[in-house]
């Protein structure tokens, strides 16, 4: 008799060793039909063709689970696969896993792939789906699996066997002709794959290397149904529209070039958004207690040694050197945040001491990863350093969760996801060290009553941190915010203070952001408002338009009044029709218009228009301003 225990309790037995489908089936014919794979309590995700030759506790995945996606996804690749090879038999398949919403598979071929492939490649993808081919599973050794592969004349796939060490049983999925290397599990048919779209074509290098040769990544995305699907296809067209490097060049905010990759070139209107977010920020830290410095941008090597970071961090450095010394360009603040506190011996009536600092960082990201603000090489984050007590690490952190929640929502951010982030393999530290600290953090977020979800391993090298995450308008969610509890650091670096009894004690060190770096973060607010941003954020607030060259000097006088209220406004005196003008400053996100004519002059008034095209009609420029100040002041944004 074998017994099957279910997640409600509940137990299916047999006189056989069923398989997972069997079960499913057992249960009712419409989560046999449903069902993708299975997760045993004591072997994980496996194939529903996966025999339960021992009583197990088993959970049937479906695609309304999240694993089920993600099994969907990863049969979509082989899918793509097949396709490829079926239109194009010379070309190798390499790696093809799933990602955020979609997957991509690499491809060694000898010509680019052009737009039309990729229809005929979808096309192909869904007339094998149709097919509904069985996917099988296969186990072969390690010298069985070589030679299969090397007789299909894969040999991307015979070097990734070659790099498995010992005698691994190797996995490999077959559906048809089409066979590829994979732990699966994967859908027991193509039938389950209906729902998918090829969206785009780009280079990539084998193993991410760009020393080795490049090959060719088709991304695609899929989910359960037709209608998910669409909705996303929507989603995606929407973010094209709202692409931040589309709107830097409409807007005139920023652009980058090839002399100085990954580095922003910030034009006056996007340079004055990145100055009033530091603004804001300068001003909400100095009222939450905060002490602003800067540190140099250059420091010698023996100092990130010290600190852990050499060795842990080296490779993502920029290095330079003089006078037979090796120096660093800062990838960080906080090596530099503990030499101010080293000038001087601390009491702990000091603490805590919270340093800030708008630091330049450059890291050296490669080539490949850059993507206009959202990754750079040269960004500057809202970085601070809280050095306490161990006694005083929960306050800060509480204090710290209220201060990024008024931030976000300054910003009209309100979905707010945070993660705990616990050790990773590579660290410093002992483990009673990581628990003190972890410990930490999770009782300051339970202590506010915050749901949050754990990340195992994917903490700092030097300590745990709560991530705080934005969830956008388009349902896509941007880490941004950090609290990390540093025990390591200061005792590296020789930070101490005089403790009550006299002793001397080594702070623990808190590094936060709140907004994290100030390039991505104008990228995501740019995208987030589709370029309108709030009137308090806008480069210009106000754009003055005269019809005729009469009212020239009443706009003059208009201009001149709002900037002395503080606001920032321009005039548009040239001799066009009012209509463009109002197109031209629409399309730059302006957020009011005031038009001026024969009327506005003589009743001494001005007719607003908002960027959204709403008509407020006359009135006061007085009244006008006072809406305009109690706008920013409540930090209003327009839909």
């Amino acid at each position: 008799m074998r017994t099957i225990t279910l997640p409600d309790g509940k137990q299916q037995q047999f006189e056989h060793n069923p398989t997972i489908y069997e079960v499913a089936a057992n249960i009712g014919p419409g989560l046999a039909k449903a069902a993708l794979a299975g997760e045993l309590a004591d072997n994980g995700l496996v194939d529903v063709s996966t025999v339960l030759s021992a009583d197990t506790a088993l959970r049937i995945i479906t695609a309304n689970d999240k694993e089920g996606l993600e099994i969907i996804r990863h049969s979509a690749a082989h899918l793509l696969a097949q396709a490829v090879k079926r239109l194009f038999p010379t070309a190798q398949v390499t790696i093809g896993p799933v990602i955020d919403n979609g997957f991509y598979y690499d491809f060694a071929f000898e010509r680019a792939f052009t737009p039309d492939d990729l229809i005929a490649i979808e096309a192909t993808m869904h007339e094998i789906a149709k097919q509904s081919i069985a996917v099988k599973r296969l186990e072969l050794s390690r010298a069985e699996a070589i030679d299969f592969f090397a007789e299909l004349g894969e040999y991307y796939k015979v070097e990734i066997i070659q790099a498995i060490p010992g005698d691994e049983v190797v996995s490999c999925y077959q559906q048809a002709e089409f066979a590829d290397l994979c732990r699966g599990p994967h859908v027991p048919n193509t039938r389950f794959l209906q729902a998918f779209k090829l969206t785009k074509v780009a280079g990539a290098y084998w193993r991410g290397d760009s020393n080795n040769e490049m090959l060719q990544r088709i991304y695609g995305t899929a989910w359960p149904d037709k209608k998910t699907l669409d909705s996303y296809l929507q989603r995606l067209e929407e973010a094209e529209k709202r692409d931040h490097r589309r709107l830097a060049k409409q807007m005139h905010l920023f652009h980058i070039q090839e002399e100085a990759p990954g580095m922003i070139f910030w034009h006056h209107k996007g340079w004055t958004i990145y100055r009033l977010i530091q603004q804001y920020m300068s001003e909400q830290q100095q009222q939450a207690g905060y002490l602003e410095v800067h540190t140099p941008q250059v420091i010698d090597r023996s100092l990130w040694e010290r600190s852990g970071h050499w060795e842990k961090f080296s490779d993502e450095m920029l290095t330079t050197a003089s006078e037979k010394r090796e120096y660093a360009i800062k990838p960080m603040n906080c090596p530099g945040h503990i030499q101010i506190f080293n000038q001087q011996l601390h009491s702990y009536r000091n603490l805590p001491l919270r340093l800030a600092e708008f630091g330049s960082c450059h890291r050296n990201e490669p080539s490949g990863t850059l993507h206009g603000l959202m990754r750079v090489r040269n960004f500057v984050q809202d970085d601070a350093h809280i050095f306490c007590s161990e006694d005083q690490i929960q306050a800060e952190v509480v204090a710290f969760i209220d201060f990024v929640f008024t931030i976000y929502n300054d910003f009209g951010f309100t979905d707010i996801i945070i993660n705990l982030s616990t050790r990773p393999e590579k660290r410093v530290g002992s483990d009673a060290i990581w628990d003190k600290a972890e410990q930490a953090l999770s009782t300051a977020l339970e202590s506010k009553a915050i749901n949050y979800g754990v990340l195992p391993g994917e903490g700092a090298f030097y300590g745990p941190k709560i991530e705080f995450s934005l969830r956008d308008c388009l349902d896509r969610v941007w880490q941004c915010g950090t609290m990390q509890v540093d025990f390591s650091m200061p005792e590296r670096l020789g930070a101490q203070y005089v403790a009550e009894d006299g002793s001397r004690q080594t702070p623990v060190m808190l590094h936060r952001a709140a907004l994290g770096s100030f390039e991505r973060f104008v990228g995501i607010l740019l995208e987030q408002y589709a370029g309108r941003l709030p009137v308090w954020l806008a480069p210009t607030q106000v754009a003055i338009l005269t019809i005729t060259d009469q009212q020239n000097d009443y706009a003059d006088a208009v201009a001149k009044r709002l900037k002395q209220q503080g606001i920032r406004a321009l005039s548009d005196l040239r001799n066009e029709k009012v209509g463009l003008k109002i197109r031209e400053h629409t399309l730059q996100r302006i957020p009011y218009l005031l038009v001026l004519g024969k009327l506005e002059v003589k009743q001494s008034t001005v007719a607003v228009r908002t960027v959204a095209g709403d008509d407020l009609g006359q009135m006061p420029l007085e009244k006008f301003t006072q809406q305009l100040l109690s706008d920013v002041a409540r930090r209003i944004a327009f839909a």
